[in-house]
């Protein structure tokens, strides 16, 4: 089983959102940031990692929201809110084709959503999901 992180950011009402570029898994689908915890690493240390290398800018973890694992049972995501501590964004075009900072409603409305994440969104509109303030 693969392990790894989406890290979860928000900011003045907002969560930042990438579109991944064409050399990935899942090409053009929309995500919140994240990738795989390598071996010996936590998954803050991946969190910080793994936003660092898609979008350039530095966050501070704080707490694990959620778990997902992928229907197959080959994936476990671990789900970590962050602030953000380096508001200085530059996308990796290896990694990332956009980002955007949206709102849960303009997030649901992103064209080719990743699935899980649209039940994250879920998650927190229904309350099940509570992201520290």
């Amino acid at each position: 089983m693969r392990r790894g992180v989406v890290v979860v950011v928000r900011h003045d009402g907002r969560f930042l959102m990438i579109r991944r570029a064409d050399g990935v898994i899942a090409p053009g689908r929309w995500c919140f940031v994240g990738g795989g915890i390598d071996l010996g690493e936590t998954p803050a240390e991946a969190a910080r990692r793994e936003f660092r290398e898609e979008v350039g800018g530095g966050i501070e973890p704080v707490a694990e929201v959620w778990q997902s694992w992928r229907p197959d049972g080959k994936l476990h995501l671990r789900w970590i809110y962050a602030r953000l501590a380096d508001g200085g964004l530059r996308p990796n075009p290896q990694e990332v084709a956009e980002i955007r900072w949206c709102t849960l409603d303009q997030i649901e409305r992103l064209e080719g959503l990743l699935e899980t994440n649209r039940r994250f969104v879920a998650g927190l509109r229904s309350g099940r999901i509570r992201l520290p303030e």
